[in-house]
């Protein structure tokens, strides 16, 4: 593992620089937009224009990259990302903030594609499953660790805007000046979403609702903290434990997902997020219950991203696998956007505490599409089944072809030791 991380370092060291400047960045729309008076609905509204950017990013980056090259798309992104994280203070407006969203989850799209295209060609097919892991681990903790960097300042000023924008900025020198030549990058065209259902109706309608799930709580739960009166640092704190339930939880549910009908694990992994957001939203305010209930729930959100991407690629052949990443991947961002959109809405007309009853509803919905899909046909035996595919919602469709083929190359290998 040392001698894979030693090839790799300095782009994991940019993506835990990023992921700080841009988890500050996420929790920092909740608290300023509270101090200047922002509804929840437009909170809502400034939190889908990210996601809105970040689909649009996963789409366009590519193209960028054929005519311009990987070394300046990079630096581009990141010098306009900059930017706009400095603009949000001096342009405290929704309409203002929705575009500077817009603006900065096109940039982190287009920097995942462009990181995620350099790690894989920095992968064999032997270490491949250990880098993937190593950079959604440098993901996970960059985003947890930020939420930290928050406890430094005040929200009421400029300084944590401009000390996101310069993590962000240094994040590109480690990287440009030390990463390999720019390989190719091609992103297949994702399967047309009717095709998709047709191939995988649970993993089709389960990861629309999980992206409404993620971008809901990573996006609204600063804004939820903020109207019900938690101070910065439980606010903080609040956030980090979503992602720390999501770093633990991933593994184990991973493993477990290997060894057992995947529709079952869905079925349950759903039932538990559902059931924590349920205790959050009848907690009324206790602390320590809200950060149990945000544990558990964060910690089955990034389980179930890859559980569905996984599961549905258990009914395809390999040669289809990009394609249909593609799609899931379009179909997670969809959710994304909307799902803000409705906990807002409902925030504003029914209190902040709807925040969870919303995430409850969504969790269980996918666990009853679960359920009745168990009546439709058969599952696929375990020992059948691709290996596990640990990704998280903020991997570009770079990784998550990556990690689709590596899955394929891995399960195979095992039946082969098998046999």
């Amino acid at each position: 593992m040392l001698k894979v991380l030693s090839s790799i370092w300095a782009l994991l060291v940019g993506i835990v620089l990023i992921m700080l400047g841009n988890g500050m960045h996420f929790t920092l729309i909740g608290l300023r937009g509270g101090l200047e008076g922002f509804s929840a609905t437009a909170l809502a509204v400034v939190t889908s224009g990210y996601f809105v950017g970040f689909l649009s990013g996963a789409r366009l980056t590519p193209s960028l990259i054929r005519n311009v090259g990987h070394v300046r798309v990079f630096a581009a992104l990141g010098s306009f990302m900059s930017a706009g994280l400095i603009a949000f203070p001096l342009l405290a407006e929704p309409w203002a903030w929705t575009l500077l969203r817009i603006l900065i989850g096109f940039c982190m799209s287009g920097v995942y594609v462009t990181a995620e295209s350099w790690l894989n060609d920095a992968a064999t097919n032997e270490t491949r499953g250990k880098v993937l892991s190593a950079y959604m681990i440098a993901q996970t903790l960059g985003i947890i660790g930020a939420q930290g960097l928050l406890t430094l300042g005040d929200a009421g000023n400029s300084a944590l805007f401009i000390g996101a924008s310069i993590l962000v900025s240094i994040s590109f020198a480690p990287i440009l000046l030390t990463v390999a030549p720019a390989p190719r990058t091609e992103v297949t065209r994702p399967m047309p979403l009717r095709d998709l259902y047709g191939r995988s109706p649970l993993g089709t309608i389960g990861i629309f609702l999980l992206g409404s799930v993620y971008a809901t709580q990573s996006g609204m739960g600063a804004v939820f903290g903020t109207l019900i009166g938690m101070t910065a640092d439980q606010i903080s704190l609040f956030v980090a434990m979503l992602f720390a339930g999501a770093l633990v939880l991933q593994y184990p549910i991973g493993w477990i997902s290997d060894h057992v009908d995947r529709r079952q694990l869905i079925f349950v992994a759903s039932l538990i997020g559902a059931a924590a957001c349920l205790f959050g939203w009848i907690a009324e305010g206790g602390l320590w219950p809200l950060m149990a209930a945000a544990f558990l729930a964060g910690g089955m959100t990034t389980p179930l991203y890859a559980l569905f991407l996984a599961y549905t690629n258990d009914f395809l052949a390999s040669e289809d696998m990009p394609a249909a990443s593609g799609g899931l991947v379009f179909t997670f961002g969809l959710g994304a956007i909307l799902g803000p959109l409705a906990t807002g809405w409902a925030m504003e007309r029914a209190g902040p505490f709807t925040f969870w009853l919303v995430l409850s509803l969504t969790f269980g919905a996918i666990a009853l599409y679960a359920l009745y899909r168990m009546t439709q046909r058969p599952g696929v035996p375990a020992s059948q089944t691709d290996s596990y595919i640990g990704v998280i919602p903020t991997s570009s469709p770079v990784a998550v072809e990556a990690a689709s083929v590596w899955a394929v190359e891995q399960a195979e290998s095992d039946r082969e030791a098998e046999a």
